[in-house]
């Protein structure tokens, strides 16, 4: 089973329950290396259903003290995929590392993925 992280709002239930059909299982951890940023989303829709366009995005940066708090999601492939749906414009998933060890997947600033630190 995929691990999601989210540090924005797929940790909310509502969001969970329109996204995937179900709230997720899912517990606290860090994304290492990383760092928010503003992030204006372009989508109405997107932000007509989160309440804003105003967010925030994760962003690269290789410092290990670097941290984002967020939560670890079990998803299958299927709602991997419906994830991949939800996420607007801007955002890129990649596979990136937890403080716990666990490696995510995690949505973060288009262009990012050449950092992906395996």
């Amino acid at each position: 089973m995929p691990f999601l992280f989210s540090y924005g709002t797929l940790q909310q239930a509502s969001v969970q329950l329109e996204t995937f059909g179900r709230p997720l299982r899912g517990w606290p951890d860090e994304i290492v290396g990383f760092e928010l940023q503003p992030f204006h989303v372009a989508d109405s829709a997107f932000a007509a259903k989160s309440g804003t366009a105003d967010h925030t995005i994760v962003v690269f940066n290789g410092q290990p003290d670097s941290r984002v708090k967020g939560t670890v999601l079990e998803v299958t492939e299927a709602e991997l995929a419906m994830s991949d749906a939800y996420e607007p414009e801007g955002y890129t998933r990649l596979e990136a590392a937890l403080a716990s060890g666990t490696r995510a997947w995690v949505y973060a600033q288009s262009g990012t993925n050449r950092f992906n630190h395996r």
